[in-house]
């Protein structure tokens, strides 16, 4: 992450964009192959860019609901939205704790008769989920981001700023996993040649 983290809305869209740049230049990097075997028990790559699709889509969908009713259903928050290293340093305690994707867990995928295509489709879906949300982003101004609250699976709800920041640590995070999994795997392939 940059020093000073993202805070204002517009620094966080210029960090979306940065993030998922550097996440498709890693994903494209993989092969076909490698792109859709699980690594040993955890997803495959194919499988964290859905996972990752599938939550950035619900942070989508919240800032499509209209504010009033977002603050009917989910209150006010009742203090300043954290910064990027309260909201990262949260959620690694509740993964260390056991936390687990639950509902957001993709489902299981196996390619078909064409593999490219069906890559190519995972990452089409991908960028426009990506693009989606950084047009919803800017419709909201930077107080609007601090008066409503989301709810997060793991984390309760959280400011709309918070989930934000959520959502760009959340696809770094998934990425230096995918890369640490891999880089292992090569040193001690338990699995077989790839």
């Amino acid at each position: 992450m940059p020093d000073p983290s993202p805070y204002a809305r517009d620094e966080i869209v210029a960090e979306l964009e940065r993030v998922h740049a550097r996440g498709v230049a890693f994903w494209n990097a993989l092969s076909t192959r490698v792109f859709f075997a699980p690594i040993g028990t955890a997803w495959s790559p194919a499988d964290n860019v859905r996972h990752l699709t599938k939550s950035i889509a619900a942070v989508s969908a919240g800032l499509r609901v209209p504010r009033t009713l977002v603050a009917l259903l989910f209150g006010r928050p009742p203090a300043a939205s954290r910064t990027f290293e309260g909201v990262r340093d949260d959620y690694r305690r509740v993964l260390a704790a056991g936390g687990t994707a639950g509902r957001f867990a993709p489902t299981p995928s196996r390619h078909g008769a064409t593999p490219d295509v069906d890559r190519a489709r995972i990452m089409t879906a991908h960028r426009a989920a990506v693009g989606e949300l950084r047009a919803r982003v800017t419709r909201w101004s930077d107080a609007d981001l601090d008066r409503h609250r989301f709810p997060h699976p793991l984390l309760g709800k959280l400011t709309v700023r918070e989930m934000l920041l959520f959502t760009l640590y959340h696809n770094q995070h998934h990425v230096d996993g995918v890369q640490r999994r891999l880089a292992a795997d090569v040193e001690n392939p338990q699995s077989g040649p790839r």
